[in-house]
């Protein structure tokens, strides 16, 4: 997962392949909170991994839950029977409404018939989104539920015991979340001792949310009545039983982007999405549908959809969007590629969710030249030619971080295309960790549109540190290109080729299988790190690299590195030779004495015995070695910003470097800053 403060998306071409969804947010933390209340085990399969399962998770614990991890397979949930196991407990739910709406009903009704007192909190988004409905409806029932902070939002202190009051219908409204309907539906079964009843005041929002509950209450043993979406009837004598193992759909939600993905640029073969389908759960998945109406071409399997375009380009809409309200922000991406203005309606709930949806749309549509006209409960979107680059705040909402990754496909409808700037993109932990990583699995990008940095230097001046970092907070690939004429030198070696042998070397390095993975370094099925880290393979690196035939037959193997999302490549030549397009070119220099001392505590570290004076000889002449080669000798790239470190630590190096990149790649509404 990118835990980086921003993500710069080049513009991209096309997509095609198949991606396997995480597990679905509203299905996991459900049945995490049902496999708690029930007795006896429940195996859980396919459990989705993110931020919001986590507290639960954390709860259910603290709860007094078991919970073990099934090497390679499901979560195994010892539940608690409905029987409190701890009488107090301070629960953190982060942004989680999946949890802190059901949990805040569950505890209450516990504490209420068995006494105790718990308190819920959460970060300070989740303490301005609204409960008030469900404590209404809460205290009505005579459960003592106090609010710490402002009246109707949480933090919340659930106390007991206390008498319910079962005999009237319990009444929710229902048009402002969902959530309010479910947290009961999943809490009253606790107290199920004659028929209870819930009336819906108003019209129920998301009905497809409250059919997961539904089913789900099923294979958990509880059979609802329901009277249309008005009425609901729990069975008196209901109790939670296990189903000794469930499996969670993959997140119908999270395809959306993948659908839209497909609609936009699956021009040959489809985006295949695997983890729902006709069958599913949710009612997110007839996302579909509303990109069909667009003109993407969708072939449905019971767990699994393939899409690819249709229309272009996309028709414009008008759609109620109560059925798929959180899935509906990915059309408002979509309308950038219309052919007229679209209109997304019924969707009053957006503003209650990790952010006011509505607001926070049509603030970044516009940062990308977007025209947007918004309502209480609407949002009309028109097409868009003249793209501006933007960096797109995402407040810490991880639908915001998704859907807008769509927009760098800009470049299939203008002239000009931009880059894309995703700030804080980490937020996509809540639902997807993964989602960038997968994205980049399935799209491409002209070659020259990926960004490189290169940063070039002699031998100890600290790039390949450089790089590291740089990278790191790039969250980019490195390319440490020393280590391919290490890998050479190693391998010629082993093959007993002489070093002066340029074409026998070449002939070698052109046939390397050597890949990088978690910081390692394979040479086949070997890992060769340390082996490079050697000081004979930097000695033979410096004597292949000086033949051209070598460099020519390492060259490809560099360019290949330059994919999604971008590079930072280190060696002698990467800004001359190998990337000359690259938008920022570093030449790192550091003096001999420096570069010496730093390489003697680095032998020193490792335990291996030096002279700085000896070291210093051998950097001096592997410089002029380097310098005087006739192929790519070592000299700073024209438009190379040069950046001396000696007296600098690699955090000032870093920052600088971060600094031009920002004066490279200026991005409306973003600024670089640590």
């Amino acid at each position: 997962m990118f835990k980086i403060p921003f993500l710069d998306l080049p513009p991209l071409r096309a997509a095609a392949g198949t991606v396997r969804l995480p597990g679905s947010k509203s299905i996991s933390n459900r049945v995490l909170l049902l496999a708690g209340l029930s007795e006896g085990q429940t195996l859980v399969h396919d459990l989705l991994d993110s931020d919001d399962t986590a507290v639960m998770l954390a709860s259910l614990k603290q709860l007094g839950c078991v919970l073990e991890q099934v090497e390679g397979g499901p979560l195994k949930v010892t539940g608690i029977g409905a029987k409190l196991q701890t009488n107090a407990a301070k629960l953190f739910l982060g942004n989680a409404g999946t949890a802190m709406r059901p949990l805040t009903a569950a505890l209450a009704l516990l504490a209420a018939t068995q006494g105790g007192e718990f308190e819920l909190s959460g970060v300070a988004r989740m303490h301005e989104r609204p409960i008030g409905d469900l404590v209404d409806a809460l205290r009505g029932l005579g459960c003592e539920v106090a609010c710490l902070g402002n009246e109707g939002y949480p933090p919340l202190r659930l106390s007991g015991p206390s008498e319910l009051k079962l005999s009237e219908p319990v009444r929710v409204r229902g048009d402002v979340s969902s959530q309010f309907l479910t947290a009961l539906l999943l809490a009253l079964p606790l107290v199920a001792e004659q028929d209870i009843h819930i009336d819906v005041v108003g019209e129920l929002i998301s009905k497809p949310y409250i059919h997961i509950t539904l089913e789900l209450l099923k294979r958990f043993g509880i059979e609802v009545k329901r009277e249309g979406w008005q009425r609901f009837t729990i069975p008196a004598g209901s109790r939670y039983r296990s189903p000794g193992e469930i499996h969670v759909e993959g997140d119908a939600s999270s395809a959306s982007y993948f659908v839209a993905l497909g609609a936009i640029a699956a021009t040959g073969q489809p985006i295949r999405i695997e983890g729902v389908g006709s069958a599913s759960l949710q009612g997110d998945v007839r996302f579909v549908e509303a990109a069909e109406a667009m003109g993407a071409v969708v072939r449905a399997e019971a767990n699994a959809v393939e899409v690819k375009r249709g229309a272009w380009p996309l028709r414009a809409l008008d759609l109620d969007c109560n059925h798929i309200p959180d899935a509906a922000m990915t059309l408002a991406v979509m309308a950038l590629y219309a052919d007229g203005p679209s209109t997304l309606r019924n969707i009053a709930s957006w503003r209650v969710k990790e952010t006011d949806r509505i607001v926070a749309m049509a603030t970044e549509l516009r940062k990308l030249g977007a025209q947007v006209e918004e309502g209480p409960d609407w949002l009309r979107v028109h097409p868009l030619r003249d793209w501006q680059p933007a960096a797109i705040h995402t407040y810490d909402d991880h639908r915001v971080a998704m859907c807008f990754s769509l927009a760098a496909f800009n470049g299939l409808v203008t002239a000009s295309p931009v880059p894309v700037r995703i700030l804080e993109p980490q937020c996509v932990a809540k639902t997807f960790p993964d989602y960038f990583e997968t994205l980049f699995e399935v799209v491409s990008a002209r070659p020259e549109d990926i960004p490189v940095i290169t940063i070039d230097g002699p031998t100890a001046s600290g790039k390949g540190t450089l790089a590291d970092v740089v990278a790191h907070e790039l969250g980019y690939i490195v390319l440490d290109s020393g280590a391919l004429y290490r890998a050479t030198g190693l391998a010629a070696r082993r093959a007993g080729v002489e070093l002066d042998e340029a074409e026998a070397v070449a002939a070698i390095a052109a046939k390397l299988d050597l890949h990088f993975a978690k910081g390692r370094v394979w040479l086949g099925d070997e890992d060769i790190t340390d082996a490079l880290r050697e000081e004979a393979s930097g000695l033979a690196a410096s004597q292949v690299a000086a033949h051209a035939p070598v460099r020519a037959a390492l060259n490809q193997l560099q360019l290949d590195f330059r994919c999604l999302p971008g590079l930072v490549a280190d060696g002698r030549d990467m800004g001359s030779m190998v990337f000359p397009d690259a938008p920022l070119k570093v030449f790192l220099t550091a003096s001999a004495a420096t570069r010496a001392e730093r390489r003697h505590k680095q032998l020193i570290s490792k335990g291996i015995p030096a002279n700085i004076a000896g070291l210093r000889e051998d950097l001096e002449a592997r410089d002029a070695r380097d310098k005087g080669r006739t192929a790519s000798p070592l000299q700073a790239a024209a438009d190379a910003r040069r950046l001396d470190n000696s007296a600098q630590t690699i955090e000032e190096s870093r920052d600088l470097v971060l600094s031009w990149w920002a004066e490279a790649r200026p991005f409306k509404g973003s600024a670089l800053s640590h």
